[in-house]
């Protein structure tokens, strides 16, 4: 329905357009639709062919090579020797309901009990009611003697922590040469297959360090906060196809992620999950509170290690976000994902093209690029209908309204069905998302963990009221900034001539 009233709103703009509309006086606002729409725009198609490409033909070669190798089914299950890598289902838990732990490891028990291979689930946890309650469970489901379950208990320090603990419980076990660490969040839920389609790549490719897949939300809130969370999956979909093309992808999800075994259990990967941090150039050094899956993928990025992604297998995520209300929810969300983003995306830039690969390189770069491209249209229509009038609003709704509803209807490459709200919602992601990733580009030492409550301190006494002046300093001097720009482009602010200039300085000096 909304669908149809949004459609409906686009064709009478279109209808009743004002005869000014292309009026002269109008002219540099078209000027900034044409530039940044070659851009962006162009920019974007790149990425939806390169997906198309990956997802409908190079992968599909990849997937049939990789069937190739599967065992055989054994006649008699009592003598099928199990042929699989040994694998480790690394879980991490900390302030997660026990209905989403419940089904999170009833669903990695049951992908270790269909694996043809040794299975071990790794609990990390803090709480030893999650002990109880995870062995429990465990028993219930009476797994076969393949399937091995071992805790390690953590202090609650985050993710990190627990991740890395973890990681030094499997190198005690001694795995075999061939195995491979799935890292897995407490709220994520693998699917019947995952283990049979995913781990045959690393015995394909041999290249390959790391791996990811597809993944869909499940979410219980409103309907608005529920479509943005099937955008954004829709839109890394999307995304991640065009980057496996290049075998170099911009993350390793931390809500699942397979690792060949010597990674996982290299002292230098363990230590740069536990305690990372990266210096900068006003706020000195920040220990990383956040950002796990930066992490390891910068640690790949360093060694050359290529990564596969895998977009016919998804991963469920149990969403719980950290407020009810949506503007909060998105913001608190936005504040960690691009935050993470910014702090490794400086870094990862450093290595050259060479290392990165040309077109991962000048991904990162388009990352930093593109947080303040958004604003320039609005900021852009706005000045214009200040100096000439509101003809330049309406040129400026149609245009947003055609150019979202498109943008839309592209996921539909990636994903079989679309939300009726993804035309706003891709504006606001956009527009409110820039505005975000410049306040997180000046403040990059807020971190926190939105759900389990986990806060990065900040310097006490006259230090930290200092760094955090200049933080708000200087992210209002950049915007301040780029509005002047603006106003003067469009003619909102006439700059004097040299002349002008000239005969002032003459008098003042």
């Amino acid at each position: 329905m909304f669908l149809i009233l949004y459609l409906m709103a686009l064709a009478a703009l279109l209808l009743h357009a004002p005869p000014d509309l292309l009026d002269p006086a109008n002219r540099p606002f078209f000027v900034v639709i044409g530039v940044i729409g070659i851009w962006r725009y162009g920019w974007g198609a790149v990425h939806f062919l390169r997906a198309q490409y990956y997802k409908r033909i190079e992968f599909r070669g990849l997937r049939r090579r990789a069937t190739a190798l599967l065992p055989a089914p054994a006649a008699d299950s009592a003598d099928e020797t199990r042929a699989g890598p040994e694998v480790f289902i690394v879980v991490t838990s900390f302030r997660i309901r026990a209905e989403t732990t419940a089904t999170v490891y009833r669903g990695a028990i049951a992908e270790a009990c269909r694996h043809d291979g040794p299975a071990v689930i790794v609990a990390s946890i803090v709480e030893m009611a999650d002990q109880r309650f995870i062995k429990q469970l465990f028993y219930s489901m009476a797994p076969p003697e393949h399937v091995r379950l071992i805790f390690v208990r953590t202090a609650g320090l985050g993710k990190r922590h627990g991740l890395a603990v973890a990681l030094r419980a499997v190198a005690r076990s001694r795995p075999a040469n061939d195995a491979v660490v799935a890292l897995v969040d407490g709220d994520t839920v693998l699917i019947p297959g995952t283990f049979e389609r995913c781990l045959p790549f690393f015995r394909l490719l041999p290249e390959i360090g790391a791996l990811t897949t597809d993944e869909e939300p499940v979410i219980q809130s409103g309907a608005l906060l529920r479509q943005w969370y099937m955008l954004r999956f829709a839109q890394r979909q999307l995304l991640m196809c065009s980057m496996g093309l290049s075998r170099k992808l911009l993350t390793l999800t931390g809500r699942m992620s397979f690792f060949r075994v010597r990674i996982a259990i290299d002292p230098t990967f363990i230590a740069t999950l536990r305690d990372e941090n990266i210096e900068h150039w006003r706020l000195g050094r920040i220990p990383l509170l956040t950002g796990d899956d930066k992490s390891t993928w910068f640690w790949l990025l360093q060694r050359n290690w290529d990564m596969l992604y895998v977009p016919d297998v998804r991963i469920l995520t149990l969403e719980d976000p950290p407020n009810g209300r949506f503007l909060i929810a998105t913001t608190r969300l936005m504040r960690r994902w691009f935050g993470n983003m910014l702090r490794a995306s400086g870094r990862a830039i450093a290595l050259g093209p060479r290392r990165v690969g040309l077109f991962p390189w000048w991904c990162l770069i388009d990352q930093r690029v593109s947080m303040w491209t958004p604003l320039l249209l609005p900021l852009s229509a706005l000045a214009l209908t200040l100096a000439t009038g509101p003809t330049v609003l309406y040129a400026y709704a149609i245009w947003v309204m055609t150019t979202r509803l498109l943008q839309s209807l592209l996921l539909l490459g990636v994903r079989d069905r679309i939300g009726t709200l993804f035309p706003l919602l891709i504006l606001y992601s956009q527009v409110y998302g820039a505005m975000v990733k410049t306040w997180v580009l000046f403040h990059p030492h807020r971190q926190s963990w939105t759900r389990q409550g986990i806060v990065a301190p900040a310097p006490a006494g006259i230090s930290g009221r200092l760094q955090a002046a200049l933080s708000h300093y200087t992210h209002a001097l950049a915007m301040l900034a780029l509005i002047l720009a603006v106003a003067v482009f469009t003619g909102l602010i006439e700059t004097p001539s040299p002349r002008t200039v000239a005969l002032t300085l003459a008098r003042l000096f």
